[in-house]
């Protein structure tokens, strides 16, 4: 039953993210700036994240027989871990950069070279969200997001081990914080390929992998109890990386007073909307 669960559930935030996103920008409100634009996506994002570490999987870490000194070891060797593997994707696509570059200035008036913000936060992995434009084609966006996609199906299954309701609120935290970077990720397909629905089709598989981590997990993490505790602190420690890291530095910028109140207001409604699902997987 728990692995049903979790299959249900990685698909649903692997997936599911995916076609919301395509939702969202079919509908245009990925990109207007009097509705809802990337800015409140990524506050919502921030909000679930901070929530689901603070409030639930810290929590139930603690609430084990593992000791709090341990606890947070664990979770500041992860938070560090996640800020290598940031460097190292930096340096990674810096190096390709460097040799690439007399091709690119060919181009640098027409196209520029755009990073999309949400780059590297790994779950145990590297989180590959530098956009490179049209030259670099879709692989390198497609791989980066399989391999993030499989360390959050991981994460999910160590959730749903420790606590089913646990599982959900860490399922749709990974729904929430995955929509505004899918919609980036299809804009890059879109540029190196006129099909829309192919673009579609490659990040809809990408993120199906996030099931295939779920499944890995939980055999993994099954034969792993003892170290349950552990792997939420180390899921804690993406979730909170990832927040304070990636998304909250993208809105931390100059605005004015009511789009600062938006920018909060959509940040408090990510941590309630955790919080009612939290309540309803508690009530069923």
């Amino acid at each position: 039953m728990t692995l049903i669960a979790i299959i249900l559930a990685t698909l649903a935030a692997g997936i599911g993210s995916v076609w919301l996103a395509a939702l969202l920008m079919r509908l245009g409100l990925g990109g207007r700036a009097d509705g809802v634009g990337p800015q409140h996506l990524l506050s919502l994002a921030a909000g679930a994240l901070l929530a689901t570490a603070f409030m639930h999987l810290l929590p139930e870490a603690f609430e084990s027989q593992a000791g709090a000194h341990d606890l947070f070891a664990t979770l500041l060797v992860g938070v560090v871990f996640f800020f290598l593997l940031d460097k190292a994707e930096l340096w990674h696509h810096g190096h390709e950069h460097s040799h690439s570059a007399p091709a690119a200035q060919d181009h640098a008036h027409g196209h520029g070279h755009t990073h999309d913000a949400h780059h590297g936060h790994g779950h145990g992995h590297s989180h590959a969200h530098h956009h490179h434009g049209p030259r670099s084609g879709g692989w390198a966006v497609l791989t980066g997001d399989s391999v993030h996609c499989f360390g959050d199906g991981i994460l999910i299954a160590s959730a749903f081990l420790a606590d089913i309701r646990l599982g959900v609120i860490a399922a749709v935290s990974v729904l929430a914080h995955e929509v505004p970077h899918h919609m980036g990720d299809l804009v890059v397909l879109r540029q190196t390929s006129p099909n829309r629905r192919m673009a579609l089709l490659k990040v809809s598989l990408a993120g199906a992998v996030t099931a295939l981590g779920g499944v890995v997990g939980y055999f993994l993490v099954g034969q792993l109890q003892d170290f349950l505790p552990y792997f939420l602190a180390v899921a804690s420690s993406s979730f909170v990386y990832v927040a304070l890291a990636d998304l909250i530095p993208q809105l931390q910028k100059r605005l004015t007073a009511r789009e600062t109140i938006a920018q909060i207001a959509w940040l408090i409604a990510g941590m309630v909307i955790v919080t009612l699902v939290s309540g309803a997987a508690h009530a069923h």
